[in-house]
């Protein structure tokens, strides 16, 4: 029998961060949300973005453009997590586990239904979009992987040269930046892919040791330098992706997502006081508690639910009102309550595979093993984002950085990827 969320939640060390499991959370709410009203579908069948549509909204995504908290929550988690279990394998093991598992049923619940689809020649209107769409959200899967597997080299720089070795990532971002802007140096911008979500990972690690003392300070740097940024050079204002436009902030990123990233994590270390004690209340800690479980799973899963929802309003007949017309806000809340009735429902039924499992003996032994696999995962979730599920039998294919993917392809590859963390994560038995 399974240990209750109650009891979970009563087992609960007093020594352990609160309100990083309240972040973790809130930030993955937030990104759903977001998506769920982003996402403007027309009559026809096709999927807009209500910030293109409305663009004086998009000054609203310097709030609710919270990845970078996500990937800070993350820093602070590996870096806990690494030196409780400091043999490489094991630590991937272990940090990929409720990642990677749900993700791959993920892929395969969805590969399987895209080779139907195409073989009964449905892949027309609303489902060809979604072909499309439902794997956009996995770049965040492939990112969060490359976090994990540099965690150890940098947890190390870290406690070696602490904000110094924030500012090496740093500084990086602003050499890449200048380069594509100033120099138009071809391909060197898909490098802050690193220098941006690491350094903002990286602050993490500076939260885990004590060293972010005056969030005031980090959140008016960053909420000036974007501000600079987006006034005086070529950055845009929206802090997500723009259908269309020639600069994005986030694909790749930017130094004024950086800046960004610096604004929102001093924004939430200051609220730190009010949300401990906040989440510390036992009805809102066993709500925290009952949401992680379950997390990654509603995140794979939530636009596939918001797009059955506007499938079934096509279905059924329902006309859809213009995107950002009077009777489409109208109809938000009805929408966002359907798609949560429906991801709830898909939650129950691949919740089981997020599931920790019992970890493996560490061995100290699989390091090499374990760094191809992640790998391989990282480039085969990141293709996959890119490519989604369309013309799986037509060769279909999208281009991550200068070489061209297929999806069957970036599915091998991330499955290999996983088995092989697996495998190094267990090492050998005992004879």
């Amino acid at each position: 029998m399974g240990i209750s969320v109650r009891e979970l939640a009563a087992a609960t060390p007093a020594t352990r961060d609160r309100y990083v499991d309240l972040l973790r959370v809130a930030s993955l709410a937030v990104v759903v949300l977001g998506h769920w009203l982003m996402a403007a579908v027309t009559a026809d069948g096709q999927v807009g973005n209500l910030l293109a549509v409305v663009p004086e909204l998009q000054v609203v995504t310097w709030v609710f453009q919270v990845m970078p908290v996500f990937f800070f929550v993350g820093g602070f988690s590996h870096a806990l997590a690494h030196r409780s279990r400091p043999q490489y394998a094991a630590f991937l093991r272990a940090r990929l586990q409720r990642l990677l598992r749900p993700t791959m049923v993920f892929v395969g619940v969805w590969g399987a239904a895209a080779l139907a689809l195409q073989l009964s020649g449905a892949e027309g209107g609303l489902t060809g979009v979604a072909l499309r769409l439902v794997t956009q959200p996995l770049w965040f899967i492939g990112i969060y992987l490359a976090m994990v597997a540099f965690t150890p080299p940098l947890l190390r720089l870290h406690e070696r040269w602490g904000w110094g070795a924030f500012g090496a990532l740093a500084g990086g971002a602003v050499a890449v930046d200048v380069l594509r802007f100033a120099a138009d140096v071809p391909f060197v911008e898909f490098l802050n892919f690193a220098f941006v979500w690491l350094a903002v990972h990286q602050l993490g690690f500076l939260r885990a040791d004590g060293m972010i003392r005056r969030p005031a300070l980090l959140a008016a740097a960053g909420l000036v330098g974007a501000t600079a940024l987006v006034a005086l050079g070529p950055y845009p204002l929206s802090m997500v992706g723009m259908p269309g436009e020639k600069v994005s902030n986030m694909a790749p990123p930017t130094l004024a997502l950086l800046c960004h990233g610096l604004w929102l994590v001093g924004a939430v270390e200051l609220l730190r006081g009010p949300g401990a004690r906040f989440v510390a209340r036992a009805g809102v800690w066993r709500a925290v508690v009952a949401a992680n479980g379950i997390a990654m799973t509603a995140f794979l899963w939530h636009l596939t639910a918001m797009l059955g929802v506007y499938g079934a309003l096509l279905g059924l007949g329902v006309e859809l009102p213009a995107p950002a017309s009077g009777a489409w806000w109208a109809q938000v809340p009805l929408r966002f309550a359907a798609a949560a009735v429906l991801t709830a429902l898909l939650v129950a039924v691949f919740r089981r595979f997020e599931a920790p499992v019992p970890a493996a003996p560490a061995t100290g032994t699989g390091g090499p093993l374990a760094a191809l696999g992640i790998t391989l995962a990282l480039f085969g979730v990141l293709g996959l984002s890119l490519t989604g599920f369309g013309g799986l039998l037509d060769g279909h294919a999208a281009t991550l950085i200068a070489v061209p993917v297929t999806a069957p392809a970036a599915v091998g590859l991330a499955l290999a990827g996983w088995l092989l963390v697996e495998r190094a994560g267990r090492g050998r038995r005992a004879g």
